[in-house]
């Protein structure tokens, strides 16, 4: 049985939805519309029924997939169906799999298939597979960009085992001892125990450093460090490059005020060291969801002050610093100042836990167009301007990665590439880089070619309707046109 829709999770998974779904396994996956098309077709899990039945959700991004599309066409020949990375990646391991020409395949074929696949693919990844009537599986790329674990809790006389991207999950599941998936490793659970074993070579360990500035919750774990903990280092880590910039520009700030949510740790951590006052200035409406996951730029604005309404009274005649995760695209940090100064602030001020984010993700976060990020090609006062801001202050990259690294040792690297266009995987190309952004574009085209037609169809008469065609979500046999772009997150 399964459920998949476009929508948010309390719609789609109603009691009447959840109530259908029968077994003692199960895989599910959230994502939003990014690059990639936005039909049902693409939302995950993915599923193929040769060979012995695979539930498939990834999340990640390839950066191969040309050469993948390639392969699977015409030496594994079997069809992909949409333009998802991600169901080129189980077909990729279904192919693997397959190779084995057993009736009945054991753990040692699914090790065998997934390490053979972690030499064919690049990028970062972290997936969950079921295999019918056998068990679940777990496994990470070798460099752990994206995060991955697991935990269990007792049932009866045994124990049921979960797979997560964040352990708050588990918390909130009655699951414990949280347990991270190492890079490389895959961990199979079936009905006889668990086996774990290291598929990949030896890699750089480089965890997404933006995990723990933007899109982990502050209550999870990752890698053995605590999210509330690190964005509380961020804050006082920032306190002290923004204490030596507003010296350096004779400037005394009345208030702090932070950009909810992802930031209010750091900015309490930041007031507390500059014994700054601390006030919430903007009121969040809880029906509106994160402007940054909203597809398309004029959404994102006109939802900002859906979104977010300023209390006058925090800022009439202050000079106010507001205290945000990160600057990405700049869409949403410009609507907020705009909306403090609308109220009466004196000059606005903003600090961001994060440096300027001057390149592009490939690995899974929805800013791929360089074009579209404010920092790019700009100094910090053209980033101030560009903003409408009176200042900007950027936390530097080796206060970032203390910040963080300081909980948890042993990590020496951090995925850093949107900072400095560095990839931990390599094969990462200028020519690359113009290839997703080309991509990109077109697909934009696309969805607004697309929404034209629908719009044409509402208002067309009956006679006009049935003349009408409206193109395809997807275009048959080996379509590449998004490939690449899919399971990606954040911006402003």
């Amino acid at each position: 049985m399964h459920c998949k829709a476009n929508g948010m999770v309390r719609d789609i998974f109603d009691a009447n939805s959840i109530s259908r779904l029968i077994g003692g396994m199960g895989v599910g996956h959230v994502r939003y519309p990014t690059a990639g098309s936005f039909n049902n077709a693409e939302a995950q899990p993915f599923y193929v029924n040769s060979p012995y039945g695979i539930v498939f959700a990834h999340n990640g991004n390839l950066i191969n997939t040309d050469e993948l599309m390639t392969y699977m066409d015409a030496t594994a020949h079997r069809h992909i169906n949409t333009a998802s990375d991600s169901e080129l990646l189980l077909n990729i391991f279904a192919n693997n799999l397959q190779q084995t020409g057993k009736i009945r395949i054991n753990e040692e074929d699914i090790f065998t298939a997934i390490g053979g696949m972690m030499e064919q693919v690049k990028g970062a990844y972290a997936c969950v597979a079921m295999l019918a009537g056998f068990g679940i599986i777990g496994f990470r790329d070798p460099n752990g960009i994206r995060p991955i674990g697991m935990a269990s809790r007792k049932s009866g006389t045994g124990n049921d085992y979960l797979f997560a991207s964040e352990s708050v999950v588990a918390d909130a599941s009655g699951f414990s001892d949280w347990e991270d998936v190492k890079p490389g490793e895959a961990v199979i659970i079936t009905r006889n125990g668990i086996s774990r074993r290291q598929v990949a070579k030896p890699a750089p360990f480089a965890p997404d450093i933006f995990e723990y500035v933007y899109f982990a919750r502050p209550d999870s774990v990752l890698d053995g460090i605590s999210v509330y903990r690190s964005r509380m280092a961020m804050g006082d880590a920032l306190a002290e490059k923004v204490r030596t910039v507003l010296k350096e520009n004779n400037i005394e700030v009345d208030v702090v005020i932070p950009v909810p949510d992802t930031s209010r740790v750091a900015a309490l951590n930041l007031a507390q060291k500059l014994q700054l006052p601390y006030r919430e200035g903007f009121i969040k409406n809880r029906y509106v969801g994160r402007t940054f996951i909203m597809p398309g730029q004029q959404m994102r604005k006109k939802n900002v002050r859906r979104k977010l309404n300023a209390m006058a009274l925090e800022f009439v005649d202050k000079v106010v610093l507001l205290v945000d995760d990160s600057i990405v695209r700049g869409t949403t940090s410009k609507e907020i100042i705009q909306m403090a100064k609308d109220v009466g602030a004196k000059k606005v001020i903003v600090a961001s836990c994060a440096p300027p984010i001057r390149y592009p993700n490939v690995y899974g976060i929805d800013m791929p167009s360089r074009s579209e990020l404010v920092a790019h090609g700009r100094d910090t006062d053209e980033i101030a301007a560009a903003i409408g801001a009176d200042l900007v202050i950027f936390q530097s990259l080796p206060d970032l990665e203390e910040s963080v690294r300081h909980l948890n040792p042993s990590i020496t690297r951090f995925d850093c590439s949107v900072f400095t266009g560095e990839y931990v995987t390599g094969g990462v190309s200028q020519e690359y880089l113009l290839h997703i952004e080309g991509l990109r574009a077109d697909n934009m085209r696309t969805k607004d070619a697309l929404k034209g037609a629908i719009g044409a169809l509402d208002s067309a008469s009956p006679t006009e309707t049935e003349k009408t065609v409206v193109p395809a979500g997807n275009p048959l046999n080996g379509s590449d046109d998004t490939v690449g772009l899919h399971n990606t997150w954040k911006s402003n």
